[in-house]
């Protein structure tokens, strides 16, 4: 074991958010002071992380710096919702986050329908932005329970979707089925968009928004092949009728993200960027690396989706690429060893089990009290690797 041949280790802590318990920033700051139970010898590095989704704005502002503005703004409901925007200390660039107005955590169970959420409330958080007097506005995707290809971030910004007859489309993926043509100009200033999403999933099609992300936020089969059929419609609609809308607007790469508000994006004239290299960077994450002794990563739920482009699979692989080893902490664990290991996962410890198994309420003693377990996993930790 590595631990064994170390003195005063340099631990990188740099975790993502445990989805609906913790920010990142708190995962960290729980498994740091477990460790500091067992020694104070050990030089830890804290570094949260996010990819595009909720936690986006809160990891950019610890690590830039900046002005965080609090606008108000919808749910995908339209019920009233808090949102802020990040602003860089010179002002040229404005962070925001998709899930602070779109997201599924904002929605019951029952309220999950991705036929009728919209993407609104993502609009008023941009027209801040806008006039805020940004030139670039970068918008993290992740984590939404919409699946309207932006329509509504569309509208809310001046371009109204309209049906055969002249009239504004209600709200909704499932509305855009009856799409004829676009009313108004979007009102952006010639201010740059782009989608930070580790999504490369297109708008249409069996890797599409609908297919792929449709069923998580409540469609079901039929709703799927609804939702497909009337984004293909809207997108159409998009590359006709709205000027620099770039051709096969549905295939292109990003598209699918955040149910096709990267699509939206897109189509307004704007790019895609990795959501956790831009992360990566702002964090100083590489430099953090090339000293580390040892890297503890983790999210809510560890399964088959964290090795394929989400925060715990980037931090492995670059842990790996050093010869560092990396343990990941999350609230439960469903990868294999062989496959984490081939990502460049060491270890994997999971709340639920630390807390006795689902059977024996693990599940429950996980979601209550996070924060309590992540201080005892993080004692472990400074027990088995530290010296």
């Amino acid at each position: 074991m590595w631990a064994a041949t170390l003195l005063g280790m340099r631990v990188l802590l740099c975790p993502d958010k445990f989805a609906g318990t913790l920010p990142a920033p708190e995962v960290a700051a729980a498994v740091a002071a477990g460790w500091r139970t067992v020694t104070n010898g050990d030089d830890l590095l804290i570094r949260p992380l996010a990819d595009g989704g909720p936690g986006f704005v809160e990891v950019l502002a610890e690590a830039l710096g900046g002005r965080r503005v609090p606008v108000s703004t919808v749910d995908p409901l339209g019920r009233p919702a808090a949102g802020e925007i990040l602003l860089t200390a010179d002002g040229s660039t404005a962070y925001l986050e998709s899930a602070q107005a779109c997201g599924l955590h904002l929605l019951s169970v029952a309220e999950r329908d991705p036929k009728t959420t919209t993407s609104y409330g993502l609009g008023l958080l941009v027209a801040a932005a806008v006039e805020s007097g940004a030139r670039t506005v970068v918008i993290g995707l992740g984590g939404s329970g919409t699946n309207d290809a932006g329509a509504g971030m569309l509208a809310a910004l001046g371009v109204t979707p309209l049906d055969p007859g002249g009239a504004a489309l209600p709200y909704g993926g499932a509305a855009l089925a009856a799409v004829d043509a676009l009313d108004g100009v979007p009102r952006l200033r010639g201010v740059w968009l782009v989608a930070a999403t580790d999504v490369d999933n297109p708008l249409l099609g069996l890797h599409g928004a609908s297919n792929v992300f449709g069923p998580q936020k409540g469609a079901d089969r039929a709703d799927v092949l609804l939702l497909d059929a009337a984004l293909e419609r809207f997108a159409a609609v998009l590359e006709r009728d709205l000027a620099g809308c770039p051709e096969g607007l549905g295939m292109l790469p990003g598209g699918g993200a955040a149910g096709g508000i990267g699509a939206a994006i897109l189509a307004l004239g704007g790019g895609c960027e990795s959501g956790i290299g831009l992360v990566t960077r702002a964090t100083r994450l590489d430099a953090a690396l090339d000293t580390a002794d040892l890297v503890i990563t983790g999210e809510g739920s560890f399964d088959h989706q964290s090795l394929r482009g989400k925060v715990v699979a980037g931090v492995a692989g670059a842990a790996r690429d050093r010869g560092v080893p990396c343990v990941v902490v999350a609230g439960q664990v469903s990868t294999g060893r062989r496959e984490a290991a081939s990502a460049g996962v060491t270890d994997a410890y999971s709340l639920v089990e630390h807390f006795g198994g689902e059977e024996s309420g693990g599940l429950d003693a996980a979601l209550s009290r996070p924060a309590e377990g992540l201080r005892e996993l993080g004692a472990r930790l400074a027990r088995q690797w530290s010296r």
